[in-house]
């Protein structure tokens, strides 16, 4: 009965940011494209002046603010495509919730990083200095792999792309590793408590922050948390969703990323 209370509730908030939204069921030529606020919304807008320019395809962007939304409104069909999130995140809401989503291509690497108003340098850590990181599984295992890579912890070998705090194995200093809702981070490198807080790139760039210029530590290239368009599979082959990836996938929309990012968007096709 609880979780059937869920699935209404889920449904009824869709159904008000659709309305909120101004939208109206779609039609042969408008494609339904949710996105996150914030500055990846300025790529969404220049993909879909060249969807309309290079295809005649009109795109709607429907805005949301956090991670769960964007899929379940994929999934109820009130949108055709979304564009906010990474592989091991798809895979992982596919599991628990039975989406059955498809993967179209990818887009930017966003990279995550860790700041800090209390040091400069990683070196300056100390004992029992308090890292802030998301509590989303995805985003909870991306963090923990990004402070491996750093040499601040080590996980147990062969442990994928989500790993728990269960998973360490050494802690090096130590540090204590505080989880907390992705969008609460930024607010905590305020605490006199905390000394570095690990940011997702969207709600890093909505606080001014910049991987590449703030950042006391960043994710490399070589990180599998590419950001990806998805639609369902029931309409993965329609040619307005690959007419959008064309126009995501475009040189203008890599204009604009480097403008809004300024080197913190880097292009995964």
């Amino acid at each position: 009965m609880f979780q059937s209370f869920i699935k209404v509730a889920l449904r009824l908030s869709v159904l008000s940011i659709i309305v909120a939204c101004g939208g109206s069921k779609n039609d042969s030529n408008t494609l339904r494209v949710g996105v996150q606020s914030g500055p990846e919304l300025k790529l969404a807008e220049t993909a879909k002046k060249v969807a309309k320019e290079q295809f005649d395809l009109d795109v709607e962007l429907i805005t949301f603010n956090d991670y769960v939304m964007p899929n379940e409104a994929l999934h109820q069909k009130d949108i055709d495509v979304n564009v906010f999130q990474t592989r091991p995140y798809l895979a992982d809401q596919s599991e628990h919730r039975g989406y059955e989503l498809e993967v179209i291509g990818n887009t930017f690497i966003y990279p995550m990083a860790g700041y800090s108003k209390k040091i400069t340098h990683i070196d300056q850590l100390k004992k029992d200095d308090t890292i802030v990181i998301p509590n989303d599984p995805t985003n909870l295992g991306r963090a923990l792999l990004l402070l491996e890579q750093v040499g601040l912890i080590k996980l147990k070998e062969d442990v994928g792309l989500l790993p728990t705090q269960r998973d360490i194995v050494e802690n090096k200093l130590p540090v204590e590793i505080l989880e907390l809702e992705a969008p609460q981070i930024p607010r905590t490198m305020d605490d006199k408590k905390v000394t570095v807080a690990v940011i997702n790139n969207n709600f890093a760039a909505a606080n001014n922050l910049v991987a590449k210029r703030d950042g006391i530590f960043v994710e490399n290239e070589k990180s599998p948390y590419v950001n990806i368009v998805v639609s369902r599979k029931d309409n993965k082959d329609d040619e307005r969703v690959a007419q959008f990836l064309k126009a995501y996938q475009s040189e203008e929309v890599e204009q604009t990323a480097e403008a809004e990012f300024k080197g913190g968007a880097i292009k995964g096709w």
